[in-house]
């Protein structure tokens, strides 16, 4: 008896670890299908998202075994060109969260080692950027250089860093004043891997919830780019892609168009939701 209760003490913490709210279990259920979608797109799609087939021109769902989310103005699967859809909005998001972390925490590292004149010209480059309205300029680079993957995921990396640079720049400060940072310095250790291998652990968990409420913006920037047709261009389609042409037949075709706003409006709601809840698990202050 005494042995059964001392083996059920320590259950009770880690269920209690374990108990999730049920919109971030729904959400994680979301995310994990979309990742799945991403990764398994060739295989999953029914038919070629580029197949055109003008007898079954704007098949409603529902109506043909074949096309279960109908079909678009050229006949196309919707469903096939939603799971590919799928697959290069979210590789685009990935790459550009990616990109605008490792850039914004690199200079704000470097900021916050330098100080000085590097600190300033790191600062008032952060101004900049977050005074300047992104969409406009995203608008003109793709209007001058034109459209192209690379650049676009390129060119959506460079938003938000601002953001990764004043969080790492403040807290490397904080932690560079703190006794460990100083100790490993004077045991002979490089800048490089005091930032790398001390610091930037410790701040890992702040920057992680920073990107999972920066992704979901990007999302929306490239959907709203290619909306307006400067994001991914034919042949190829994304979420964006999708809602832009299929705004054409909203009144004929719904379905066309609403069921990847669907898909994006889940999709960055599960993120927020996630990140949320992951800056009141990580914030000591609250628990």
């Amino acid at each position: 008896m005494t042995d059964m209760l001392a083996s059920s003490v320590p259950a009770e913490p880690a269920r209690r670890r374990l108990d999730l709210p049920w919109y971030v279990g729904v959400s994680i259920f979301w995310v994990g299908v979309m990742l799945v979608v991403a990764i398994f797109s060739n295989w999953l799609a029914p038919h070629s998202f580029t197949a055109l087939d003008l007898k079954y021109r704007l098949v409603a769902p529902f109506q043909s075994f074949a096309h279960p989310l109908g079909t678009d103005e050229l006949g196309r699967d919707v469903l096939s060109r939603l799971i590919i859809s799928i697959r290069v909005s979210l590789l685009i998001a990935f790459g550009a969260t990616l990109i605008s972390a490792v850039l914004g925490t690199t200079l704000g590292f470097l900021a916050a080692h330098f100080r000085g004149v590097v600190e300033q010209i790191v600062l008032v480059l952060a101004d900049f950027q977050a005074a300047m309205p992104f969409l406009i300029l995203a608008l003109s680079v793709l209007a001058f250089f034109g459209n192209s993957l690379p650049l676009l995921v390129g060119l959506m990396g460079l938003y938000g860093w601002e953001r990764y640079a004043r969080i790492a720049r403040g807290l490397a400060i904080a932690a560079s004043a703190q006794g460990y940072a100083t100790a490993v310095t004077q045991l002979g250790a490089k800048p490089a891997r005091v930032y790398l291998r001390h610091i930037l652990p410790n701040i890992a968990s702040t920057l992680i919830v920073s990107m999972t409420l920066v992704f979901p913006e990007v999302i929306l920037l490239e959907s709203g780019l290619s909306f307006l047709g400067l994001g991914v261009q034919p042949p190829m389609t994304s979420l964006g892609n999708m809602v832009g042409y299929g705004r054409e037949y909203i009144t004929r075709a719904p379905w066309i168009m609403l069921t990847p706003s669907l898909v994006i409006v889940m999709t960055t709601l599960a993120i927020s939701l996630l990140g949320d809840w992951l800056r009141d698990k990580l914030d000591p202050t609250i628990r």
